[in-house]
């Protein structure tokens, strides 16, 4: 196209060698998805690791090491740097679910199956769920979630329109998370609606859009998997740069749903922090006890016994971790206050602020505002484990509280930068902004608290 910078231009070309090459794109795909079987298969099958064991001669510790000290946390981190291309170039559960529906029955989507909650409440069960059979720390706990998240994907795209990734679209687990993140990415794939409709030639074969988008009037990075079908489509598609303000300022109620500021306030913020700071909250200490004396006076025993089955909560006598039925039901209980508690503070506050700005329907826009503190909080929390298992092997790691420090910070700075010119943007009088502004101030303080808690004031 004429009139692109340098920088663009380059960046179409990246694009566009996406399209040309998906021969070796699928080829990378099966490669992942073969690295992806045998990190979650083989280690689940060996002993478990005994105290002496470390990364480099345990081929279960090296699996937890590449899952979760590295796989996840820098996923998450691909959402903000490169949008969704983690879905459309390497997730192993899209390829599997793409291939799949190539050979099932090809039926038509459901509308149940396209409610719009699916995301959320996926991946509020898959937290929850994960906490209580310890998924972090045992290979048969992640091939029991992880496998069977990609058992069901395949079973999905046997059934519903060939050719496409309908579990990707409406019912992975976190799907939701990575369109919420991928807002951020200061690349993304730029569609020219009004240059589509002119129906520029040359016309390339028309592209499969594995996640059933309408890529006319593709607007953003949240959806667009990022695969490079389409680029130069009519010569209207291109991979750009762009700010990494940009869709969250600019966003529409055509391209935001109630569901994105619950998933973000209930799931990604509340619920993601009580998972990763239970272990280490003096609050689940307390509220076990209390249940404990409760039942104990109550002559109730069986809740204190820890004969539940592993895949249940978790259950390894060889090494001294066992769930009773106390643990885990002091865990939902735990999860579930974090999420109401912390989700329900922020619901008020934000739309305290979007009243006090003159403007309810503000409540969304503003919510997702705070999708970068909720995206550092992800991190943070999954890189914790990345920090545990490097201490395990005796590194000490000095860097990592201030880098911590310094993380949480700039997202705070983003956030709140984010909600005042969002206001800034729907043109909200200076005194009513700054009113507003206080409650964006004491939403972003909330989260900041609770990370604070854990990291410092609990240690």
């Amino acid at each position: 196209m004429p009139g692109l910078s340098r920088h663009n231009r380059w960046l179409q070309r990246l694009g566009d060698g996406m399209r040309r090459h998906a021969t070796a794109i699928r080829v990378v795909q099966w490669l992942v998805v073969l690295f992806y079987g045998g990190l979650l298969v083989l280690p689940a099958l060996l002993p478990l690791p005994d105290s002496q064991a470390r990364i480099l001669d345990n081929l279960t510790l090296l699996a937890q090491f590449l899952f979760w000290g590295i796989w996840w946390p820098f996923v998450l981190l691909s959402m903000l740097l490169f949008g969704r291309l983690w879905c459309g170039v390497l997730c192993p559960e899209g390829s599997l679910s793409e291939w799949a529906s190539q050979y099932g029955k090809g039926l038509g989507v459901p509308r149940w199956v396209r409610w719009g909650g699916w995301p959320t409440l996926a991946f509020c069960l898959t937290t929850l769920y994960g906490q209580l059979i310890s998924v972090y720390d045992y290979a048969q706990a992640a091939l029991l979630i992880l496998g069977g998240s990609t058992v069901v994907a395949v079973g999905v795209g046997l059934l519903f329109a060939r050719g496409k990734r309908v579990w990707c679209r409406y019912l992975c687990p976190v799907s939701g998370v990575f369109s919420l993140l991928a807002r951020l990415a200061p690349v993304h794939f730029q569609v020219d609606e009004q240059r589509w409709k002119d129906n520029a030639g040359p016309r390339l074969p028309p592209p499969n859009c594995a996640p059933l988008l309408d890529i006319r009037r593709l607007r953003g990075a949240s959806d667009c998997h990022a695969c490079g079908r389409c680029s130069g489509q009519r010569g209207a598609v291109q991979l750009i740069a762009r700010s990494s303000n940009q869709e969250i300022l600019h966003a529409t109620e055509d391209n935001l749903s109630p569901w994105d500021a619950r998933l973000l306030l209930f799931g990604v913020i509340g619920l993601a922090m009580g998972a990763f700071q239970w272990t280490v909250s003096p609050w689940f200490i307390a509220l076990k006890q209390s249940l404990a004396q409760w039942l104990v006076g109550h002559e109730v025993f069986w809740p204190l016994q820890d004969n539940a089955p592993w895949w249940l909560l978790t259950h390894y006598p060889a090494l001294n971790d066992s769930f009773s039925w106390l643990d885990g039901l002091s865990i939902v209980l735990y999860l579930t206050a974090s999420a109401l508690l912390l989700g329900g503070g922020l619901l008020i506050l934000l739309r305290a602020a979007a009243r006090l700005a003159g403007d309810p329907a503000l409540y969304v826009p503003l919510s997702l505002t705070l999708t970068p503190l909720g995206a550092a909080g992800l991190f943070l929390g999954l890189s914790a484990t990345t920090v545990k298992l490097l201490r395990y092997e005796g590194l000490l790691l000095e860097w990592v509280q201030p880098a911590r420090a310094w993380l949480l910070l700039g997202a705070i700075v983003w956030s709140l930068l984010l909600g005042w010119k969002r206001m800034a943007f729907q043109g909200i009088p200076l005194p009513r902004r700054s009113a507003a502004g206080v409650c964006l101030l004491l939403a972003n303080a909330l989260v900041g608290y609770g990370w604070w808690l854990q990291f410092w004031g609990w240690n």
